[in-house]
């Protein structure tokens, strides 16, 4: 009597046994490699359309008296949102906002800009260079700011924003490559920045007038809240127990 015989394996279907082809032919990561590039043009080529236009220019009245009322100041939001997401220096876009516009439409102007410009550095650096930096980030100062900014989110902006001294568009793209949310970097960026907004847009609109007690004002309250803002940093560094990277008033 013949032995039984065992039945053939079945053959895997034919969309298992195909093994995926990737449409352009691109190695992987070649793509991520290609974005960041991508990311490092657009940034060269603003940084270097910003350092051929002086920003101060836009405190020329002249540009913004030649446009509608109503399209005077979004036209400035716009030029203050790109133009702090391209490293031009945030107060000069602030400043000029309030010589144009006065202390109250100029710092409503100029916050707008400012949550603009940051909105545009994060998404650029999120959709571009997010995937290709992320893998890079094994240094432990690296690691630590992710995990602030991951973990902190709002808090961290709302610090980076009060501290002087740290570049605006930079601190965006670094945020970019952590896990932050959207309304972290908007929310903090509002909250943060609206205390120097206000003076400096004070400032510009008395900038003709140094001497005037409103000038004087808005200097004394950038220089205090700076002053402020690095001791407190310093001070909650140096507290036993607090963890290495880990903002201020986290544990609070």
């Amino acid at each position: 009597m013949p032995a039984p015989t065992s039945p053939a394996p079945s053959s895997p279907p034919l969309a298992e046994r195909t093994e995926p082809v990737a449409h352009d032919g691109a190695r992987p990561g070649r793509g991520r490699l290609l974005r960041l590039g991508l990311l490092c043009v657009l940034l060269a080529t603003g940084l270097y359309a910003a350092t051929r236009v002086d920003p101060r220019l836009l405190s020329e009245p002249g540009w913004a008296a030649d446009l509608p009322a109503a399209l005077a100041v979004p036209a400035f939001v716009a030029l203050h949102g790109v133009g702090s997401a391209v490293f031009v220096p945030r107060p000069v876009l602030t400043l000029a906002a309030g010589v144009l516009f006065g202390a109250v439409t100029g710092t409503a102007a100029a916050l707008a800009g400012t949550v603009l410009g940051a909105g545009l550095a994060f998404g650029l650096g999120r959709l571009l260079g997010q995937d290709a930096l992320r893998p890079l980030l094994r240094g432990r100062r690296l690691a630590a700011g992710d995990r602030l900014l991951s973990r902190y989110g709002f808090r961290a902006v709302l610090v980076l924003r009060l501290l002087p001294g740290v570049p605006f568009a930079a601190s965006n793209y670094a945020a970019s490559v952590s896990r932050m949310g959207w309304t972290a970097i908007l929310g903090g960026t509002a909250v943060g920045a609206l205390p120097s907004t206000v003076a400096y847009a004070l400032a510009g609109s008395r900038a003709a007038d140094p001497a005037s007690p409103e000038f004087l004002a808005a200097s004394a309250f950038l220089a205090v809240t700076g002053v402020a803002a690095v001791v407190l940093t310093r001070l909650r560094r140096g507290r036993p127990g607090t963890r290495a990277g880990e903002p201020v008033g986290a544990a609070a």
